[in-house]
């Protein structure tokens, strides 16, 4: 399996976002593919607050520590990209993770 690293829209309407973030991890699974979303992960209730500095920042980078392992970064644009999208694009550029588009609709 490849490990996939998932970067999708979060805020914003985030209650629309966390429903594509899922389907967007369904559709790397029904790919064979094992992925992580942290966008999903760290902000449940409980472990980040996406509207604290600090700990949106925390929260981007460990996402963006498992390019280490990754074998490719898929970015989903159904809902365009977001700022943050565009940092971990900067950053699997640099880390020379493979990067991948695509779309669910």
């Amino acid at each position: 399996m490849k490990k996939v690293i998932i970067e999708s829209p979060y805020a914003g309407n985030i209650e629309s976002n966390i429903k594509y973030a899922r389907k967007c991890v369904k559709d790397c699974l029904n790919r064979g593919e094992a992925p992580i979303c942290s966008h999903l992960l760290y902000t449940q209730s409980g472990i980040l607050d996406d509207d604290i500095t600090e700990e949106r920042s925390l929260g981007i980078n460990a996402g963006l520590a498992w390019a280490n392992v990754a074998d490719l970064h898929v970015f989903y644009l159904d809902y365009g990209m977001s700022k943050g999208m565009y940092y971990a694009m900067d950053a699997a550029l640099k880390n020379n993770v493979e990067i991948e588009f695509r779309r669910i609709k």
